[in-house]
């Protein structure tokens, strides 16, 4: 099977969940109820990730509209990216535990982690420079 043709069918298990049960055994319920946890832990980091940017949009009128456009889109995209990626994650992890393989890895922690921080760094720099339109 292509990549590409193993990636659609990843996403349409987004949408029937069931059919993740036709895999595999039942893993200790334990161990699924966890990754539903994070999986609402990486909704709640996209909701919050939306509000920022939202927040910098409307409340920092007075920044060069570049700036506050390049952070406001920097920080809703960051959330929407977080919340797609919490459903493939979770999907991804109840297969490998139904099959009892090792649970996949990702550089997306970190890939999240570093665009924060460069936004963070970037809000640094409006706040010490202060630059306004």
């Amino acid at each position: 099977m292509s990549k590409i043709g193993a990636s659609l069918r990843g996403v349409r298990l987004w949408f029937a969940p069931a059919r993740v049960r036709e895999e595999g055994e039942t893993p200790d319920y334990r161990f699924s109820l966890a990754n539903e946890r994070t999986f609402l832990a990486w909704l709640r980091t996209g909701l919050a990730l939306v509000g920022g940017g939202f927040a910098v949009d409307q409340f920092l009128p007075d920044l060069r509209w570049g700036v506050r456009v390049g952070l406001a889109l920097a920080l809703l995209g960051a959330g929407a990216l977080c919340a797609l990626r919490a459903v493939n994650h979770w999907v991804r992890c109840e297969r490998a535990m139904r099959r009892g393989e090792d649970l996949p890895v990702s550089r997306f922690p970190a890939v999240l982690g570093l665009a924060v921080g460069l936004v963070a760094f970037a809000m640094v720099l409006v706040v010490v420079f202060g630059w306004t339109g």
